[in-house]
C-alpha cells in the first residue's frame, strides 16, 4: 500500500459499531439512552466520541421513556440503545408508549450472532419480529454498508406522518467487525417532514360549522403541542373569543390561566358543546369516545389530525381537516381574516361555563384550605402551585396524583407537561424528568423539573435517582405519599393488621408499606431528601430545593391515605384522569 494511501485514509478500517454512530450523527441525533452490556457497548462508546449525549439509564424501559420523551420534546427521536433478548424485550414498554403517544423514538437492539441462530445463543429472542407489534418500522441491516441507510430510513419514518417508534437490530458481530470506511455510503440528513394542508373547501365548511355554533368549544391536544402550533391556536381564541379545553398534555399551548380557558368545567363543557374542534386530540378513552352521555347525541366535531386513519373513529366527524395541524389552523385564520367573527362574549354559554367554573375553583379550594393532618391532595397542590416557576416542566404520574394535580398544577408553555398519556403508562416519569431536564440543559438553562410522582409510580423506577445523582441534573421529585395504591392505611392500622396474620392474607392489595421514607432512597446517592407532613414543611423544603439550582431533591409529602378528589358525577373507570 503507498504510503500516501495510508495518510489520506482511503483504507481507513472502521467498526459497525462506528458506522452506526456516524449514521445517527448524520441524522442530527443528538440523545442516546440505554443499557450497556453485550453487544452494544462500543456503539455508546463511539457515540459518545462523536458528540452524541449518552446517558446510562438503571432500567431499558426508563431509557426507552427518556428517549421517546426527547422525541416529543425536540422532534427529533432520541435513541434507546439496548442489549439482545431481554434487555430488548424491557425496552417494548417505551417503544409502545412511545407508538400509542405519536412521539419518535429509535430504538436500536443488539442481538445474538447470525450464525448461531436458531441454536440456542446466548439472548437469541425473534427480535424484528417482536417489535413490528410495538412500531411502525422494524428491520435488521443486511450488513455493515447497509447500516446507513437503515438508520436514514428509521429516523425519516420515526418523524414523519403520524410519529412513532422505530427498531434497528444489530447483531453482534456487526459491532465489532471492520470494513473499508471508503464503502460506506453515509445518507444526508432526513428532510423535515412535509407540511400537508387541508381541502380549501373543507376549511371553509368548518369555519361556517363553527360560525353557526351555539355553544362551540375547541379541544387542544398534544398534536397540537407537538405541531408547535401554539402561535396560532392562541390568535384563533383570542381572535374568535373561543372556549377552550386542553387536554392534559396540550395544556400550556394556550396558557391554562387565559380566560379563555374552561379547564375547571372540563365535563360540563364537553357534556354541552355543540360544536367541538379538535386540534390534534383523538376520541379515545380519555376523551370518552366522544360518545352520549358525555356528548349531546348530535353534537359536530371538527377534525383536525394529521393522519387520515384517526378521521372519523368512533363518531362520524361534521368535517375532516388533514393535514399539520399548525397549517391547518392557519388556513382557519385565513378564512375568519377575510370575514371577521367574534362569538358572543356574554352568551348564555359563557355564563354557563363560567358558573360552573366558579363552583367547581370554589370547591377545590374549600378542600385546600382544611388545616387537618395528614394533608389532602388539594392542600399539598396548592402549596406546590404558588411556588412553581411559571416556565417550569412539569412531569406527573399517578392515580389521584396525576388526576388531581392536573386540575391544580398550571402550565403556561407548551410542551411542558408530561404525563401518563394516551397509554395510561405508569413508571414514565423519572425517564421523562430526566429527558426533559437534559433538553432544558441544552435549550433553555434555568428551567426547572419538577417531576411529581404517587408513592405507587415512584415504585417503578425509583433506582433512576441515582441516574439524576450520577448525571446532576438538578430535578425536584415531588413523592404525594398515601401508603398505597390509589388508597392505603395509617401506620396503626397496618401494624393491626399484620401483627397476628401473614400481610399476603390480609394486607388490601391496594396497600405499601406505611410512612416509608423514599427520600432516603435521594440522599443515598448524595441528593436533598426532605420529608414532611405539614404545610409549612412543604413550603420551606420546596423553596430550599427550588434555590437549589446545583442539586437534585426529593421531597417525600405524607398525606392521608384515604385522601381522594372532589366527588365526581361519573364512575372514575368512565372519566379521564390523565
Amino acid at each position: 500500500m503507498a504510503e500516501n494511501d495510508v495518510l489520506s485514509g482511503s483504507e481507513e478500517r472502521v467498526s459497525g459499531a462506528k458506522v452506526l454512530a456516524r449514521a445517527l450523527a448524520a441524522q442530527n441525533v443528538q440523545y442516546m439512552f440505554g443499557v450497556v452490556g453485550i453487544p452494544v457497548t462500543e456503539i455508546a462508546l463511539a457515540a459518545q466520541e462523536l458528540g452524541i449525549r449518552y446517558i446510562g439509564m438503571r432500567n431499558e424501559q426508563a431509557a426507552s421513556y427518556a428517549a421517546s420523551a426527547v422525541g416529543y420534546l425536540t422532534g427529533r427521536p432520541g435513541v434507546c440503545l439496548v442489549v439482545s433478548g431481554p434487555g430488548l424485550i424491557h425496552a417494548l414498554g417505551g417503544m409502545a408508549n412511545a407508538n400509542i403517544n405519536c412521539w419518535p423514538l429509535i430504538v436500536i437492539g443488539g442481538s445474538s450472532e447470525r450464525n448461531q441462530e436458531t441454536m440456542g445463543a446466548f439472548q437469541e429472542f425473534p427480535q424484528v419480529e417482536a417489535c413490528r407489534l410495538y412500531s411502525k418500522f422494524s428491520a435488521r441491516p443486511s450488513s455493515i454498508e447497509a447500516i446507513p441507510s437503515v438508520i436514514e430510513k428509521a429516523v425519516r419514518i420515526s418523524i414523519y406522518g403520524r410519529p412513532g417508534a422505530c427498531y434497528v437490530d444489530v447483531p453482534a458481530e456487526f459491532v465489532t467487525f471492520q470494513v473499508n470506511g471508503n464503502s460506506i455510503n453515509y445518507k444526508e440528513c432526513c428532510l423535515p417532514p412535509p407540511v400537508s394542508m387541508a381541502e380549501s373547501s373543507a376549511v371553509c365548511l368548518a369555519v361556517s360549522v363553527i360560525r353557526s355554533a351555539k355553544q362551540p368549544l375547541l379541544v387542544i391536544g398534544k398534536g397540537a403541542a407537538y405541531a408547535h402550533a401554539e402561535g396560532s391556536i392562541r390568535k384563533l381564541v383570542e381572535q374568535c373569543k373561543l372556549p377552550f379545553l386542553p387536554t392534559p398534555m396540550g395544556k400550556g399551548v394556550v396558557p391554562d390561566n387565559h380566560l379563555n380557558c374552561v379547564g375547571a368545567a372540563r365535563s360540563r363543557a364537553l357534556q354541552l358543546a355543540d360544536v367541538i374542534v379538535l386540534f390534534g386530540a383523538r376520541l379515545n378513552w380519555i376523551l370518552h369516545f366522544g360518545l352520549p352521555p358525555r356528548y349531546q347525541p348530535d353534537v359536530k366535531f371538527i377534525q383536525i389530525d394529521i393522519c387520515a386513519e384517526e378521521l372519523g373513529n368512533n363518531v362520524k366527524p361534521a368535517v375532516t381537516l388533514l393535514g399539520d395541524i399548525n397549517a391547518v389552523t392557519k388556513q382557519l385564520l385565513e378564512q375568519f381574516d377575510k370575514t371577521p367573527w367574534q362569538y358572543p362574549p356574554e352568551s348564555k354559554w359563557w355564563k354557563i361555563l363560567r358558573e360552573k367554573m366558579k363552583n367547581n375553583e370554589a370547591a377545590s379550594k374549600e378542600l385546600a384550605s382544611k388545616t387537618s393532618l395528614p394533608m389532602n391532595y388539594y392542600t399539598v397542590f396548592y402549596h406546590v402551585q404558588e411556588q412553581l416557576p411559571k416556565d417550569c416542566f412539569v412531569v406527573s404520574e399517578g392515580a389521584n396524583t396525576m388526576d388531581i394535580g392536573r386540575t391544580v398544577l398550571q402550565n403556561y408553555l407548551p410542551r411542558h407537561r408530561l404525563d401518563a398519556g394516551t397509554f395510561g403508562t405508569m413508571g414514565v416519569g423519572l425517564g421523562f424528568a430526566i429527558a426533559a431536564a437534559l433538553v432544558a440543559k441544552d435549550r433553555s438553562p434555568g428551567q426547572r423539573v419538577v417531576c411529581v410522582e404517587g408513592d405507587s409510580a415512584f415504585g417503578f423506577s425509583g433506582m433512576e435517582m441515582e441516574t439524576i445523582c450520577r448525571y446532576n441534573l438538578p430535578i425536584i421529585v415531588l413523592v404525594v405519599n398515601n401508603n398505597g395504591i390509589y388508597q392505603g392505611v395509617d401506620a396503626d392500622t397496618w401494624k393491626k393488621m399484620v401483627e397476628f396474620q401473614d400481610a399476603a392474607t390480609v394486607a388490601p392489595p391496594m396497600c405499601l408499606l406505611p410512612n416509608s421514607h423514599y427520600e432516603q432512597v435521594m440522599t443515598a446517592f448524595g441528593g436533598k431528601g426532605y420529608f414532611v407532613q405539614t404545610p409549612e414543611e412543604l413550603q420551606k423544603s420546596l423553596k430550599q430545593a427550588l434555590e437549589d439550582t446545583a442539586n437534585p431533591s426529593l421531597i417525600n409529602i405524607l398525606i392521608e391515605p384515604q385522601s381522594t378528589r372532589k366527588a365526581q358525577d361519573f364512575h372514575w373507570l368512565t372519566r379521564s384522569n390523565m
